[in-house]
């Protein structure tokens, strides 16, 4: 059976959960796999963290300097861009150089894109092997992004 060796899997939906996916697809202009993968990523991120789900979540906190040397909060929010083509994918290699990182994301089983950012910014989005990080194309640039 050839399609359980390339890791396939086949299951049942409603015609109506099938409209749905094949919409949500249609307006993110992504493919099923893509969408189930992301998907299947943030089930594990969820079950490696916590069983509550994140959209039950509080909103997280990040600490801030101040010039009077107190510390207070800004909420995280999530990442909004003006790219239309914003791919989530995993750090695959970083290769720090003095002034520029170059970074390469799959963002599909054997896709991989590559690109050259600052090394301020490699430090800044803590980029390293294994973590998501969003490759976002605008025109012929790549730019990466991490939540």
């Amino acid at each position: 059976m050839p399609r359980k060796e390339q890791g396939w899997i086949t299951f049942q939906t409603s015609e109506d959960e099938r409209k749905i996916l094949e919409e949500f697809c249609h307006s993110s202009q992504r493919t099923k796999t893509e969408v189930l993968r992301e998907l299947l990523r943030n089930l594990t991120d969820n079950y490696s963290q916590s069983s509550i789900p994140k959209q039950y979540e509080p909103e997280k906190q990040i600490p801030t300097h101040d010039t009077s040397s107190k510390q207070s909060t800004v909420e995280k929010k999530p990442l909004k861009v003006s790219s239309r083509n914003v791919l989530k994918g995993v750090v695959t290699e970083v290769k720090n150089g003095p002034v520029n990182s170059e970074v390469t994301l799959e963002v599909v089983h054997k896709v991989k894109l590559t690109s050259v950012i600052t090394r301020v910014s490699a430090d800044e989005l803590e980029l390293e092997v294994g973590k998501e990080a969003y490759a976002v194309i605008k025109s012929t640039d790549i730019v990466i992004a991490s939540e």
